[in-house]
């Protein structure tokens, strides 16, 4: 008998519906004539999934008593001597009762598919093994019930069941997954939507690395080669030719696989040669990466194969993406190409991916230009063509046994042509100089061996001198041509390469690149320095500052005057650019000049842009005085005309008041005093934030200690609180505390229907403790949310007497101030929530929500 076939139903959370899509499939294999059985399914008492149970053949379970309780657990025997040919199984993750056949239910499963019986399971992510520590960090709770991804990796079908958030969080809210008495807490804790969105992401890619080992499979099978990508920081190489947009999609495509990856596109220049590049094709190029999320690099080298590992090698990518070479079969005698030079020289630390395209071996397009700046190579073939080669031709023509000797060669005229041909080609390979030394020894040659009398220097024939000085005229006119072509086209070469850099220059500006820090990168990367510095000053005689820099680690040290950098280009009277690690030629200055120039522009705008900030800053001021004083025309006035009025009724003669009037009047003036001291206080503590003056004294506290202190004006029965005792401490300034939880009860005791009372609880996730206020007021839109924390705001038709809405601006300052967090979020059945998250000490250790650990489908 072969082992049975294991199908699993993947929940990205609590609650999605895995259960309810199990017994969905065994529905319809019974409808199909399958015989199948339930032999553990715990519904939870959801009336869906009880529904769902009605049609099933379910297996009694086997009951167990462990601790005076009794269990029921899923009987093994009992399904192996019915012998379906599927069983439903639930919860897979599920820890059995001491006693039973196996201590985990995983293995039970595991003993019925050895017995050839199909099983279809279920169980949430955060169950795997493997992902333990990840969902404690994430959720706060250790999962104790776990399966190894072994077995799940074992299932022979593996189908995700997910649901968004907010969904799920309706679910939970409308009571379909927890009873109500836990739905307030479950929603608070495990099912926050920060979580869920977690969960569901460590589940949509724990099941692509499943489909991705199933495509494997299938194509070995099936003897289908392919590469898989890797989460890599990946560099593509583009030329500007039209296989780059394959390219940046294919690395795009790699870099999917996985967060955190990343393509960085980079196209080398030579400084100083045409290249096939079309600027239209780059700047589509261009365009294509940063919109799949990448950047673009322009960086210009001489050596471009070193050029790109040296980048490569700078960014710390880990892989590097080439297409295979556009060049015909021909043109490899010129050497093996620049991807076979980057695999050769990779080392073990980048993989180079040569990617095929449409246009490979089909050219290069334009011809790649010479320029004038001819290699050592090529100056060297130069000169032995030009001085070599008129001896070689002589001796060829004198010494080849008289068949090319003088009485019997060629002729005069053909020999001062094949000596013409010696210079023009010195010319083509080594220009001016080599050609004229080529004529020179040429015209000697000419005259010595091969005009008559011969082995002198003296010329009988006048027609032989003028052959000889037409030679010579054509052979330094053809040469002068050819260095006058190498010069205009190194001068071509120049202005193209420049042209694209300011080019790219003015679209890093037209596309956001507005910090220096990035212009002076740009700067760098271009001209291959080790770093760069933006130097200013306020006068002739005043030190040199830094306004900006970047590289200097390890490499060469940051200049600190211009003088002391190996290249400087002066911006205005009072800033430098600064550059070392190489000396640049004087025709990469003017490059260099728009480069600083636009530094000094960044610079510019970004101190305009904190003048602004600044200016903000005094026109908020101005607001929130403004405000001010229409607060104290009103706010504070009323309870002191309150305070005023009664006083003065106690002190008139005119009128006898009883002790129970005295007592009245007494006790407006008290309230309206208290008034007056909480809205005074709020404004104090509003200018202490505003100008910065708060300092918190940061110790370790319970917050049972400071709590009930905030609630000490608020009426008992407008309170409800709920803190556990093994909360661990809080790392807070108990005085700026318990201003905070005192503003933030009485806003939701202010906006709380009578009758409901205000729920404070607490809780502790991970390395950090939450204090949640929960009223059932109207509650707040998600458009005003962060509105209501502003100073003198207060939403929807508060009254005038309620205060001058700094409370909750307050709280949130000093919450921020102690490194809390403050926000607002809707409370479940109506109303708002405010949750203040603190740090949590390093003193007892919390105790995580044991919600998922009772519930886990």
């Amino acid at each position: 008998m072969g082992r049975g076939k294991l199908r699993i139903y993947l929940g990205a959370a609590p609650g999605v519906g895995k259960t309810y899509a199990m017994l969905s499939e065994g529905h319809r294999r019974v409808e199909r004539g399958t015989d199948l059985v339930v032999g553990f399914v715990e519904h939870h008492g959801r009336p869906r999934t009880q529904v769902m149970l009605r049609g099933l053949e379910e297996v009694p379970r086997r009951e167990l008593e462990y601790r005076e309780a009794r269990f029921t657990e899923m009987d093994v025997d009992a399904v192996l001597a019915r012998a379906p040919a599927v069983v439903l199984v639930d919860e897979l993750a599920h820890t059995n009762i001491p006693g039973s056949r196996n201590a985990k239910r995983w293995q039970d499963v595991e003993e019925l598919l050895r017995a050839g019986i199909d099983v279809v399971s279920n169980l949430n992510i955060q169950h795997l093994e493997s992902l333990g520590d990840v969902v404690e960090s994430i959720t706060g709770v250790r999962q104790r019930e776990t399966v190894p991804d072994e077995v799940v990796r074992r299932a022979d079908q593996i189908e995700l069941v997910d649901m968004s958030p907010q969904a799920l969080r309706r679910r939970m809210a409308h009571g379909n997954i927890y009873k109500p008495d836990k739905v307030d807490a479950a929603l608070s804790n495990y099912f926050r939507p920060g979580n869920l969105t977690a969960l569901r992401e460590l589940a949509l890619l724990w099941t692509a690395d499943r489909v991705d080992e199933y495509l494997q499979q299938y194509r070995s099978e099936h003897s289908i080669r392919s590469t898989w990508q890797a989460r890599e920081r990946i560099v593509v190489g583009i030329t500007g030719g039209p296989e780059g947009r394959t390219l940046i999609r294919r690395a795009a495509r790699m870099a999917a696989k996985g967060s955190g990856s990343e393509v960085l596109a980079v196209y080398i220049a030579r400084s100083d040669g045409l290249t096939s590049a079309s600027p239209k094709e780059l700047a589509l190029q261009r365009t294509l990466v940063e919109d799949l999320g990448g950047t673009f690099h322009h960086v210009i080298g001489e050596d471009i194969p070193r050029a790109l590992l040296d980048f490569a090698r700078g960014v710390n990518a880990t892989q590097i993406v080439l297409g295979s070479s556009r060049r015909k079969t021909w043109q490899y005698i010129f050497g093996p190409g620049v991807g076979a030079t980057v695999a050769r020289d990779s080392g073990p630390d980048l993989d180079v991916h040569i990617v095929t395209h449409d246009e490979v071996a089909k050219g290069r397009g334009l011809p790649v230009a010479r320029g004038a700046r001819l290699g050592r190579a090529r100056l060297i073939a130069g000169w032995l063509t030009g001085v070599a080669g008129p001896v070689l031709l002589t001796l060829l023509l004198t010494h080849s046994g008289g068949a090319l000797a003088t009485d019997g060669g060629p002729g005069f005229a053909n020999e001062v042509l094949l000596f013409l041909f010696l210079t023009v080609v010195a010319a083509l390979l080594g220009g001016l100089l080599p050609a004229l030394a080529s004529a020179a020894v040429g015209s000697l040659l000419l005259n010595y061996f091969f005009t008559p009398p011969t082995h002198t220097l003296t010329i009988a024939d006048p027609q032989n001198i003028l052959a000889i000085a037409v030679f010579v005229a054509v052979a330094v006119c053809v040469a002068s041509v050819v260095d006058l072509a190498a010069r205009r086209t190194h001068q071509a070469a120049r202005l193209r390469a420049e042209s694209e850099v300011l080019s790219f220059l003015a679209g890093s500006v037209l596309r956001g690149e507005t910090s220096l820090e990035a212009v002076l990168e740009r700067v760098r990367e271009t001209f291959g320095m080790d770093s760069v510095a933006l130097l200013e000053r306020e006068s002739d005689v005043a030190p040199w500052t830094c306004a900006g820099s970047v590289g200097g680690n390890g490499g060469a040290p940051l200049p600190e005057r211009p003088e002391d950098a190996d290249v400087d280009m002066p911006v205005g009277d009072h800033m430098a650019l600064a550059l070392s690690g190489r000396v640049l030629p004087a025709e990469d200055r003017r490059v260099l000049a728009a480069f600083a120039a636009q530094a000094a522009v960044v610079l510019d705008r970004q101190r305009l842009a904190l003048e602004a900030e600044r200016a903000r800053d005094l026109a908020e001021g101005n607001r929130i005085r403004t405000a001010l004083l229409a607060a104290v025309s009103h706010d504070l006035r009323t309870p002191l005309a309150a305070i005023k009025a009664a006083v003065s009724s106690l002190r008139s003669d005119d009128v006898a008041w009883s002790p129970e009037d005295e007592a009245e009047l007494l006790e407006g003036i008290e309230q309206g005093a208290d008034r007056l001291d909480h809205l005074v206080g709020n404004l104090l503590d509003m200018s202490r934030l505003q100008t910065g003056t708060v300092t918190p004294l940061i110790r370790e506290i319970d917050l049972d200690e400071v709590v009930p202190m905030a609630l000490v004006g608020v009426p008992e029965t407008c309170v409800s609180l709920e803190i556990p005792e093994e909360l661990p401490m809080v790392a807070v300034d108990p005085g700026l505390l318990e201003r905070s939880v005192a503003n933030i009860v009485e806003n939701a005791v202010k906006y709380s229907p009578d009758g409901l009372p205000v729920l404070v609880s607490a809780s502790a996730l991970g390395d950090r403790v939450e204090l949640r206020v929960a009223d059932r007021g109207p509650g707040v839109p998600d458009s005003a949310k962060d509105r209501i924390f502003e100073p003198f705001q207060r939403y929807g038709d508060a009254p005038r007497g309620a205060g001058v809405g700094l409370g909750l601006a307050v709280a949130r300052g000093f919450v921020e101030a102690m490194g809390g967090r403050l926000a607002a979020e809707d409370t479940p059945g109506g109303g708002m929530t405010m949750v203040l998250t603190l740090r949590a000490a390093g003193g007892r250790e919390p105790v995580g929500s044991p919600l998922p650990a009772q519930v886990t489908s």
